[in-house]
């Protein structure tokens, strides 16, 4: 399966100590911003090993990502027809799914600079993070929104990347959607897919 385009940029702000918690800033362009720094630091720091900075991408992964809602969006409308067991089944490997794709990607971006210039307010819900990765010499600058869900707006959680106008969500909605049409909507199918990956 394809790795898809969900997963090529949240490596880019997730860092975590490995030693204790990080409680980011509440206020969503900060919020961004801090987790970009700590990304920074962590893909710098020579003394961590490379299963620590897995250890530390996954955790703060869990706590500031919406994993969850991504796993339901991602899987579309036939989420409604699933029994408890084979949601919870998928939901598992979804995490695990999104963890292995983020952790997999790490140092594609250690070296370039990020900038948060921008965030607007849509809703009580939602606001919009607007950043930007530098050009450098070996790729172009990219425009990065952040869909940052507020609804506790004490705790931020990341729900999409906007990545030039492409959502990775949707990106990877219809990529499920894809294999769920080819196997007559059968959701063992995806979850197959998701398993080998998982599992490689």
């Amino acid at each position: 399966m394809k790795k898809g385009l969900f997963f090529l940029i949240p490596a880019l702000y997730l860092y975590l100590s490995p030693i204790f918690a990080v409680t980011y800033n509440s206020e969503p362009k900060i919020f961004v911003q801090e987790l970009v720094d700590d990304a920074v630091k962590s893909l710098s720091d020579k003394s961590l090993t490379e299963e620590e900075k897995n250890d530390a991408i996954e955790k703060i992964a869990l706590e500031n990502v919406d994993i969850k809602a991504l796993g339901l969006y991602t899987l579309g409308s036939i989420r409604k027809d699933l029994d408890e067991n084979t949601m919870n089944n998928y939901q598992e490997l979804f995490q695990k799914y999104f963890l292995k794709s983020l952790t997999s990607r790490l140092t594609d971006y250690s070296s370039q600079k990020f900038e948060v210039f921008n965030s607007e307010q849509k809703s009580s819900n939602y606001t919009i993070v607007n950043s930007k990765i530098a050009e450098s010499i070996n790729s172009p600058e990219v425009k990065i929104d952040w869909r940052i869900y507020t609804k506790n707006p004490q705790k931020p959680l990341i729900r999409d990347l906007i990545v030039e106008g492409l959502s990775l969500a949707r990106t990877q909605k219809e990529e499920f959607a894809s294999i769920l049409n080819s196997n007559n909507n059968d959701v063992n199918a995806l979850i197959n897919k998701l398993q080998e990956f998982v599992s490689k």
